[in-house]
């Protein structure tokens, strides 16, 4: 051991190496924590919520967290094979309106939109965002006002029915059009029962709206998402 001069008491220190510091493990739910002493003791504390903050050194707890509703399509094909095509299918052509919840992640409402692509149907898609008041724009000959930016006079500028519009341009082998709309979520209660009602008003249509988000892709018919309808009766 080398030996130093201590030049306040000035008597000579032995110096030991610099022991690395033990700091306390943190996992998830146990922190360990070493103390040092002439018996080296090892301190377990649960995480605070589990059991009341008590420790109990013969049982381990945790939380169990279980999903309900897993089918064979979720491990198989998952976004590849649907399983549910067929009464996709057949839902469009008995509701005619469909409200749908998408994953958030997205993607999977393609699978479903290319199916009715193979049916024969056309599309028109639209942002619920700035679409206006749907009867006038979808239906009616509607006013656009231009950006002017500040400095040009403001301009009114009308366009055909977006509905009609492309009805008459559909080619005789059509099978209808179906309108698309994402971020339905954001229209009124009025707007959404005046989309239910359109396939009425236009035979060859069809609605689709997305009004939400799910944890899987699932459909409703619109009449019941906006009030036209009892539950049961859908």
């Amino acid at each position: 051991m080398a030996a130093t001069t201590c030049f306040k008491y000035g008597t000579p220190v032995q110096s030991y190496p610099a022991q690395k510091q033990q700091l306390p493990r943190v996992t998830n739910s146990i922190t360990e924590a070493k103390m040092p002493g002439k018996r080296e003791t090892t301190t377990k504390m649960m995480m605070m919520g589990l059991r009341g903050g008590h420790y109990n050194p013969g049982k381990r707890t945790g939380l169990v967290v279980k999903c309900s509703g897993i089918g064979i399509g979720d491990f198989i094909g998952g976004d590849l094979v649907r399983f549910d095509l067929g009464r996709w299918l057949s839902d469009v052509e008995e509701h005619r309106a469909l409200a749908i919840y998408t994953p958030h992640e997205g993607g999977y409402e393609g699978r479903y939109l290319n199916r009715l692509r193979y049916q024969g149907y056309y599309f028109l898609d639209l942002t619920a965002r700035g679409l206006g008041d749907p009867e006038t724009t979808l239906t009616k000959v509607h006013p656009v006002c231009p950006a002017h930016l500040g400095k040009q006079p403001i301009a009114r500028w009308y366009f055909p029915p977006e509905v009609d519009y492309r009805l008459d341009a559909l080619p005789p082998d059509a099978k209808g059009l179906v309108v698309w709309i994402i971020e339905a979520k954001v229209l009124s209660k009025a707007e959404l029962q005046f989309l239910a009602l359109l396939p009425e008003l236009r035979p060859k249509v069809r609605v689709i709206a997305e009004c939400g988000n799910w944890r899987k892709f699932m459909w409703k018919p619109l009449k019941e998402i906006a009030g036209l309808t009892d539950g049961e009766d859908a």
